[in-house]
């Protein structure tokens, strides 16, 4: 155990017109029942009235006049004017609970092993369409069923060490818009053999509202794609958060499920006396689905109600179909790429 000495946290909110969100974000920090000892809002270039806004509230103002320039560069140049001895990184689309610092806090003071640290949003986000709903319950039910040893960061609502952030180097700046920039720091962390622990009982509530195509623009291409080309450079493939061996299996049957579908439609023209087995093998894929999953769509049933829980199975069966597809693409890509440098290797020796 370390010492009882005090730790400083320095909170650091990165953002880019932050409005409404980010007066509440900041309002969140005011009411911690373990105060932050310096709050600093980088202003990433924005357009409205957020640095004033940031001011008014007390925290200190970072600047960034050729923003914007992402939330990894505004993280990093946080960092750098930071004091304290733990960095606790909040978006300006959070908002803590009260106990938020203080459980953060002591889990550094308890186990000195700790290098990082996150936790979740809450089960109760404000903005109630179903694919905010989707969204945001399905972050709260992966990091509340995931294992505490992580693999990975979230600097949505997450902390570090000071020497373990300068140790790995901060944030990768080369990440320009908001994406997997935790991912990476966290993938850099364990690979220095440091530990991050995820904190289930460590909550916020997430105010954005997300429509259908922020969903899949986000997921897709900030997500999805960056994360594959991630795993494909450290050639490891993690087996937590969304990775797990159940996430696979499920992103597998939805496929099926598909496929059985559309040869079923296919057949029903050319050989309908096969249409119908097809058809059974799509609904025995999709069973498979629902069974992997009944405990998350059983989660969002008690959350939203059958019409939250029906839409989501289409939802979560979207989402498992194209993060299935973008990792099969770019890791066939990359295979062929290795393939054809072999190839010029063996013709030029």
């Amino acid at each position: 155990m370390i010492s009882a000495s005090h730790l400083r946290l320095s909170v650091i909110v990165p953002a880019y017109n932050g409005g409404e969100d980010l007066r509440r974000c900041l309002q969140g920090l005011a009411r911690s029942t373990r105060p932050a000892d310096e709050i600093i809002v980088v202003d990433d270039g924005s357009t409205d009235d957020t640095a004033a806004l940031a001011a008014e509230a007390g925290a200190r103002v970072v600047t960034i006049s050729d923003g914007p320039r992402g939330p990894a560069f505004s993280r990093n140049r946080g960092v750098e004017v930071a004091e304290g001895d733990v960095i606790v990184f909040v978006d300006a689309d959070v908002v803590v609970y009260q106990d938020t610092l203080a459980r953060m806090e002591r889990v550094f003071r308890e186990d000195a092993q700790v290098a990082a640290l996150f936790g979740s949003y809450d089960d109760n986000p404000p903005v109630r369409s179903a694919p905010s709903l989707y969204k945001n319950l399905l972050h709260h039910y992966v990091h509340q069923n995931s294992q505490a040893d992580a693999s990975t960061f979230w600097a949505g609502c997450g902390a570090i060490r000071r020497s373990a952030f300068q140790t790995v180097g901060g944030y990768d700046e080369s990440f320009q818009r908001p994406s997997i920039e935790d991912i990476d720091l966290g993938a850099r962390l364990r690979q220095a053999g440091l530990r991050i622990r995820l904190c289930p009982d460590i909550q916020c509530t997430h105010l954005k509202r997300w429509t259908l195509a922020s969903l899949l623009r986000t997921d897709i291409l900030a997500r999805a794609v960056p994360w594959t080309r991630l795993i494909l450079r450290e050639r490891r493939l993690p087996a937590d958060m969304n990775l797990t061996w159940r996430s696979r299996i499920s992103a597998l049957a939805a496929w099926g499920f598909v496929g059985g579908v559309l040869l079923a439609l296919l057949l029903g023209v050319l050989a309908p006396g096969w249409a119908a087995t097809a058809a059974c093998l799509g609904l025995l894929a999709f069973a498979l689905l629902f069974g992997l999953n009944t405990d998350f769509f059983s989660f969002l049933y008690r959350k939203g109600g059958p019409v939250l829980a029906l839409q989501a199975v289409g939802l979560h069966t979207v989402y498992l179909l194209y993060s299935s597809l973008v990792f099969a693409t770019l890791w066939a890509m990359d295979k062929l790429s290795i393939k054809r440098r072999r190839a010029r290797g063996q013709a030029i020796s």
